[in-house]
Order: structure tokens, then sequence, then C-alpha cells
């Protein structure tokens, strides 16, 4: 008998593929790799043209998105542990890694690659309760009080975002080499 898959399941990732997305500089969707679309559960026809945010989910706190469109569009790239949804309510956990693509004439950002490999399940425990408490941060006080609170959080653990990221993801050895081919791959 087929049981139609639960709501709020994690769907599992393999480690030995990646979740490739390119989008505009407004975050459309221009391309979509297979396994993208296999876990997210839309088509190509559903992807392509549509917001990046359709994938977002509803427990990743809002200054997270902020912080990393602020800085992949001043052309500098971020990690980030993130929380997908996929289109029947299950969900997925990725390490994401941006490359920004460059007009050679005008110098403007027009486009961005993000790679996503499976996160670590320790990565995954750690960043459950730091987003659990941002929303609820978010909530009470705005994106600028979530904002506040991570800020906080990385001075009291006298670490920058993205030594806590690497440090957290384990973006070392045959972790950031993943990320260096993909990208050189896709140029």
């Amino acid at each position: 008998m087929n049981h139609p898959k639960p709501i709020d399941y994690e769907i599992p990732l393999s480690n030995k593929r990646y979740i490739v997305s390119k989008t505009d500089a407004k975050g459309i969707i221009l391309y979509a790799n297979d396994y993208f679309m296999e876990i997210s559960g839309y088509s190509e026809a559903e992807l392509l043209g549509k917001p990046h945010s359709i994938v977002r989910h509803p427990d990743m706190p809002k200054i997270v998105f902020k912080m990393m469109w602020d800085r992949i569009n001043k052309g500098k790239n971020i990690m980030a542990v993130v929380k997908n949804l996929a289109k029947d309510g299950r969900y997925y956990w990725v390490v994401t890694e941006f490359e920004p693509k460059i007009d050679p004439i005008t110098n403007e950002i027009v486009a961005h690659t993000a790679f996503r490999k499976a996160a670590p399940r320790d990565a995954i425990e750690t960043m459950i309760p730091i987003y659990a408490e941002l929303l609820k941060v978010e909530a009470s006080g705005g994106m600028e009080a979530s904002e506040k609170y991570l800020r906080d959080f990385l001075e009291e653990s006298n670490i920058t975002y993205d030594d806590f990221i690497d440090d957290l993801v384990g973006n070392r050895g045959l972790f950031k080499l993943f990320f260096k081919a993909m990208k050189r791959m896709m140029s």
C-alpha cells in the first residue's frame, strides 16, 4: 500500500551528490541541476523563472538570507547551513556556497551559482536551536533584533561568522576541495 510521504519529514541527501542552481542577480532561478529537481520535487518548468525562495523553509530566520544576499551582492562568498523545503512539505539540510558571475564590461553581478552539499549532522544539530532563537527574536523584535542577537552570539564566542561556519561544517580538506572543484566545473 502506498502512503503519501509525511509532511515535515527530512529527506536524506547523498554525500556523493551535489545540488547546483543558478539565479539572476535578483534570485530568479535560471538553472537547476537534476539532483536539485529530484530532492526539491519540482520540475524544471516549475523552478525556472521562479524566485529561489520557492524552497525557503519557514524554520529559517530571515536574517540568514539578508546576510547571504548582502554578501553575495557585493561579490563576496558566504557559506551557510540552510534548511530547505521540498514541494511535498519535506525538508533537507545543505551547506551552501555561492559563486557570483560578474559582467566583464559593467563589473556588475549578473548571476549567482549556488553549490550545495549535504550538511553534516552535528552542524544541523548545532544550528537548530540557534535558528529557533533567531526566529523567536525576529518575531518579537524584527530583523534588526535578530541581527543583533546573531552578532552578540558571535562576539561572545569570540569568532567571526565565517570561522564559525567553517569550523561547524569542517570546511577543510575534502569538503573545501569539493566546493573548489564544483566552481571550476561550472565556470
